[in-house]
């Protein structure tokens, strides 16, 4: 094995140890969900922005809101609605008759971990509010710029189920997020554990076991992740293929794909795929590694045609089939 590897390897086993301690703490609260628990996660060492979509009672807000209680630090749950302006997320300035003066009122985006509840319920103006300070992490009040604090991240929920009343993120928007997750149901066994727990005893404490500074340097040691060139070239063919499908022998996806995943995607690729590497304890990324984040980082990033819709193809079944198509080295 590369010496480099050997150090970088050691330098995981090292930072991880965390990993563990915030999973079961999380545990105490959470039955279950063990996907969306990783993607969190992953989201939290790649400094990604995550869009979290399923039906109601499913434990989205729940484990964002546990998540963040086993990290020492700033925590703002924001309900998005309809009557909710740009104001209201990022503050605004406040005269002071007495002194002829403005003075600043931060806004609750001033945080580190911010969950947007509902996010589609809000008009574009908040929506763009949001989209920008993820975007640029920083804020703009009157003439003055704030930096946001680091670590932030977004992690937005919407019901899919409900279009009324909703206003649907436009697609260069979401592409802000990296990773978009669908959360599913439970298993008989974990719906339960969550009867059992709901309707008996006491909540669970989490206690918050990792500090800020902590997160910092476990995304500096992802960084340093190996990814050998023949994975990223496989990363490159993975979203050309969503672009020029008949290039890789993909000719039924031509006329179901109007634009194909953007440069994001690949970038969102590796950084996931090295987070995720960094979450099994390897100092080094694998095809495998792909395979398993890639339908996240690019289900909001391919859209699909009229014909694609006539023929009831989703977006998963079009990178399922790149999935399997483009090959593995």
């Amino acid at each position: 094995m590369n010496p480099d590897i050997k150090a970088i390897n050691e330098k995981v086993e090292q930072e991880s140890i965390f990993v563990e301690k915030i999973k079961a703490e999380v545990s105490k609260v959470i039955v279950g969900q063990n996907y969306m628990i990783e993607r969190l996660l992953i989201g939290l060492l790649s400094n990604g922005h995550i869009l979290l979509e399923g039906v109601p009672g499913l434990a989205k807000t729940l484990t964002v809101k546990t998540l963040s209680e086993s990290i020492k630090t700033k925590f703002q749950r924001i309900q998005f609605t309809p009557d909710l302006l740009p104001a209201d997320l990022i503050g605004t300035l406040i005269y002071n008759q007495k002194e002829g003066t403005f003075t600043t009122k931060k806004g609750p985006l001033f945080s580190n971990l911010i969950l947007a509840d509902e996010i589609n319920r809000s008009p574009a103006k908040v929506q763009s509010a949001l989209l920008e300070a993820m975007q640029e992490r920083q804020v703009t009040i009157g003439e003055n710029t704030f930096p946001l604090e680091d670590p932030f991240l977004v992690l937005a929920t919407q019901n899919p189920i409900e279009q009324e009343g909703t206003y649907p993120l436009p697609e260069a928007q979401v592409d802000r997020f990296m990773l978009k997750i669908s959360v599913g149901y439970p298993t008989k066994e974990e719906e339960l554990e969550i009867i059992r727990r709901q309707t008996r005893g006491t909540p669970a404490t989490v206690n918050a076991v990792i500090s800020p500074e902590e997160i910092i340097s476990a995304r500096n040691v992802v960084k340093d992740v190996y990814v050998d060139e023949k994975i990223e070239k496989y990363i490159i063919d993975i979203v050309f293929a969503t672009r020029e499908p008949a290039e890789y022998g993909l000719n039924d996806l031509k006329d179901l794909i109007t634009f194909g995943a953007s440069p994001r995607a690949s970038i969102s690729l590796t950084l996931a795929a090295k987070a995720h590497a960094f979450l099994n304890r390897r100092g080094y990324v694998t095809p495998e590694d792909i395979r398993s984040i890639g339908m996240d980082v690019m289900r909001h990033r391919v859209v699909l045609s009229y014909e694609a819709e006539a023929e009831d193809m989703s977006t998963e079944d079009v990178i399922r089939k790149v999935l399997n198509r483009v090959e593995v080295p």
